[in-house]
């Protein structure tokens, strides 16, 4: 039986080359021009002439407690990556270059802090959350003002969506702040999202609304909890400032207020990244872009190696795998895995029209315009094959014959890695050691009875990590256990048992209370479900953020029980009102 998941502050800081007729007077005329013009503003230096570097070099460095000496720069990035000659800020097709200078554009409104994630502020910002509380701050995360140092630039690249080749995308509503490099010598690309118009745009407003900023800021950080590898939400904030959307691509526009995610990766190139440079045959930029790709990002492959693109492809192609297989352990759909959605570092990126799945349904599909069921759940796996494929496609202009023959033999080991990747997974989840035949057909088995019951997929998982054998063995399960009630009354459920505790019998020194204390550590008892999402959406449109606030605290201890959460209902099933609740399209 197969898996049925299977189918800088102080100065300006300017680059040091010139690029494709790009002069440093030039970058230094768009840099200023918005600040000339009045709608942007730069956050000045402090008079203070303390070192605004070394304390941020040394581990030991404390959190600061202003922006005043708070660095960002982009010099990393336009010192070797080209930037587009045209300083206007116009909607365009674009070549030749990786990014084109855009200044985000304020609101016209009075702006709120809605929430922040101390976690980054501390961890990575090296920001003491006080920080969030000032005027500076407020206006850095809005889009008002830009930290001296930042040049604010907007990345090209390209794409197949939902299977077609789109041409030209890029960011046509995000502006790449700047690199914040933290005191553990880590480098953050900072980006606002929902921060205006770029040469990118394409028929767009450049804005972000307060219900799928909310789902982002949640779910990006949820899933840095869930332990799986995804780009982080610093801040959210909220304008009155207008912007219409057709929530559900039906013609119904409706009026929402604008807002603007500060989010946070250590990249945020993505397989079109590649791929628009490889369509239009610029295939030294994308030998640069590769190189540089590799240097900042993939330490183990040596950037001088004749075959560094094999080897990086390797890299990609693995830790793709395991991040789906990630995903389907949690019951995660991105609901939109296009390639200029899929992160060359193999992160989660562009929280849109996601899901986590509440009843098992290999079917899910979060995405109410995916049409075709093109990203359901169960079609994940294959996806990213796909989006594989289209990357090496992208990397096939710069290898030769040996080289094309040893990079496709590295794209058809990816059903191998997935599936291996997903039994250990689930196998886990099930609290099974070792290796025994069998294991596949017994997670199988369990995943058939849930799809037949519309069991809930988390809960489910969840109860088998706290009742105990001899419950199980007794085939009678108390109602606190009601996910696993629910699969109880299939017919074969006693046979699932059986096998379940047989195999269990032979985990070596090991015991019930120890099985159940690992399960609980892999079987996460909240997740982001939609429900929860839209509850807290819903009170966030009337200035309640109570609950965006609960969710945050609920979802940073994803595998602990949470008083409130438990009130909530959070780990309850589905409420009646949620049952045909929609995920919404436009963002």
């Amino acid at each position: 039986m197969g898996f049925p998941f299977c189918g800088q502050i102080r100065s300006l800081q300017f680059p040091h080359l010139l690029f494709l007729g790009l002069t440093r007077h030039a970058v230094v005329c768009c840099l200023l021009q918005p600040v000339l013009d009045g709608s942007i503003n730069l956050l000045h230096p402090s008079s203070n002439e303390s070192s605004h570097v070394q304390g941020y070099c040394e581990t030991e460095a404390t959190l600061a407690s202003s922006l005043d000496f708070w660095t960002v720069s982009s010099d990393n990035l336009i010192a070797v990556l080209p930037v587009d000659p045209v300083k206007e800020n116009y909607v365009r097709k674009v070549k030749n270059c990786i990014f084109s200078i855009a200044f985000p554009t304020p609101f016209k409104s009075r702006v709120r802090l809605v929430a922040v994630s101390k976690e980054v502020l501390e961890d990575i910002l090296d920001l003491d959350s006080s920080v969030s509380k000032t005027d500076d701050f407020i206006q850095l995360v809005s889009g008002k003002k830009i930290a001296f140092g930042s040049i604010p630039l907007a990345h090209r690249y390209g794409g197949y969506q939902f299977g077609i080749w789109a041409d030209q995308l890029g960011d046509g509503r995000a502006h790449l702040i700047g690199i914040y490099t933290n005191r553990q010598g880590e480098k953050w690309e900072l980006q606002l999202k929902g921060s205006g118009k770029t040469p990118y745009s394409r028929n767009g407003d450049g804005r972000a609304v307060l219900r799928s900023s909310v789902r982002e800021f949640l779910c990006s950080e949820a899933m840095h909890y869930l332990g799986i590898p995804t780009s982080r939400a610093a801040s959210l904030v909220v304008s009155d400032d207008e912007v219409w959307r057709d929530q559900f691509y039906n013609g119904n526009i409706t009026k929402e207020r604008g807002a603007i995610v500060l989010r946070a990766a250590k990249s945020w190139f993505r397989i079109g990244s590649l791929e628009i440079l490889a369509h239009y045959g610029e295939l030294e930029l994308l030998r640069t872009l590769l190189d540089f790709v590799i240097r900042e990002h993939f330490p183990s492959v040596d950037v001088k190696e004749p075959n560094r693109y094999v080897d990086f492809l390797s890299i990609v192609v693995s830790e793709t795998a395991q991040l789906i297989a990630l995903w389907m352990s949690v019951g995660f759909a991105h609901g939109v895995c296009n390639t200029d959605n899929f992160s060359l570092l193999s992160i989660t990126i562009d929280y849109g029209p996601f899901g986590f799945m509440e009843n098992y349904n290999p079917d899910f599909v979060p995405n109410t315009s995916d049409d075709e069921r093109r990203y359901k759940i169960g079609n994940q796996a294959s996806i990213g094959m796909f989006n594989l494929n289209k990357l090496l496609q992208a990397l096939n202009p710069l290898l030769d014959a040996r080289q094309k023959q040893l990079a496709a033999q590295i794209l058809e080991g990816y059903p191998v890695l997935y599936y291996t990747r997903f039994q250990k997974l689930f196998k886990a989840k099930l609290g099974l050691l070792g290796e025994r035949e069998g294991d596949d057909d017994l997670i199988a088995f369990l995943l058939h009875l849930m799809e037949k019951t519309e069991a809930d997929f988390t809960m489910t998982f969840r109860q088998l990590s706290e009742i105990t054998q001899s419950q199980l063995l007794e085939l009678n399960i108390p109602q606190q256990f009601w996910a696993l009630k629910t699969v109880s009354k299939h017919k074969l459920f006693p046979a699932w048992v059986s096998q379940y505790l047989l195999r269990l019998e032979s985990n070596m020194n090991d015991s019930d209370s120890e099985r159940r204390k690992r399960m609980t550590t892999v079987n996460p008892r909240y997740v982001l479900k939609n429900w929860m999402a839209e509850s807290a959406v819903q009170k966030a449109e009337k200035n309640d953020f109570s609950e965006v606030h609960l969710l945050q605290q609920v979802l940073r201890h994803p595998f602990q029980k949470h008083p409130a959460a438990e009130k909530a209902g959070y780990a309850s099933p589905t409420p009646s009102w949620a049952k045909d609740l929609r995920v919404s399209c436009s963002s």
